[in-house]
């Protein structure tokens, strides 16, 4: 079941129950009776990760929860989707950033402020409403190997690619690879199909070695010149930007950094080697 679909239910009960609450809490109602009800009010949260959870496997639950808890926010407009791909992308892309984010056991102001800078440059004016919800699935507890399978059940390769870049320079927001949050993006890598030439070519756009310009484009320091330009020809297709333009010219344009960082590795190769 498509992650919109579930938002809309996950809504539009939460709605008919506050609408329930607020008939039962009229202005007859005294202040202490109110009081209670505005407490009653926070359960919305935990039927909304209830009623996700079931129709909507993890990710339907961890978002049923911070629908829950944002949904006065919802309920005015402030909180906009924008279509099935691109609404599925971010709010994956949301999930696993959380899981990164708390697989050392801290939150790093270096890491939410990369995270605000990406949605901002990307996102524009709906980058605070992001963040919001972001802050709301970083209270919970995330099983990765679950949220992982269901993206990968759902999204397409070249998101895929695009999310793991991603979560590599969250990872690298303070510069500094921390053991535990390289252990969880390599278990993310894995539940959501990525295969193990793919994972190393973007796992070398960040760990800077001497052959780092080869593993991007997927061949071997020995590869003949002709093996290397065909190389380089097939990764500029797999990591070109318009594989990803279904998902939303945001994400387009953030795919544009992996692009040239393909187009850098090949430059580099041909000065080592002379090419033209």
């Amino acid at each position: 079941m498509r992650i919109v679909v579930i938002i809309v239910f996950v809504v539009l009960v939460v709605y008919v129950i506050r609408q329930f609450i607020d008939r039962k809490s009229g202005s007859n109602v005294k202040p202490d009776e109110k009081q209670k009800s505005k407490k009653g009010n926070g359960y919305a949260k935990w039927i909304g990760g209830g009623l996700g959870w079931a129709f909507g496997g993890p990710i339907g639950g961890i978002l049923g929860f911070a629908f829950g808890k944002m949904f006065e926010d919802m309920n005015k407009g402030s909180f906009e989707q924008n279509g099935t791909m691109q609404a599925d992308f971010n709010v994956s892309l949301l999930v696993l950033t959380a899981a990164v984010m708390k697989a050392d056991g801290t939150v790093k102001k270096s890491e939410l402020d990369y995270v605000k800078a990406f949605y901002l440059r990307n996102f524009g004016e709906h980058a605070e409403r992001y963040i919001g919800m972001l802050r709301e699935i970083l209270k919970q507890e995330i099983n990765v190997r679950e949220v992982s399978l269901q993206v990968g059940q759902y999204m397409d390769y070249p998101s895929k690619l695009q999310i793991l870049h991603y979560l590599f320079g969250v990872s690298k927001a303070d510069d500094h690879f921390h053991p535990e949050e390289v252990d969880v993006i390599t278990q993310i890598a894995g539940f959501i199909g990525i295969n193990a030439s793919d994972f190393a070519s973007i796992k070398a756009m960040f760990f800077k070695e001497t052959d780092s310009a080869y593993k991007i484009l997927e061949v071997d320091i020995n590869a003949t010149d002709d093996e290397v330009k065909k190389a380089y020809r097939e990764m500029a297709i797999k990591f070109h930007p318009d594989k990803v333009s279904h998902v939303g010219e945001e994400v387009r344009k953030a795919a544009e950094e992996k692009f040239q960082q393909v187009n850098s590795a090949y430059d580099q190769i041909k000065k080592q080697r002379g090419l033209k």
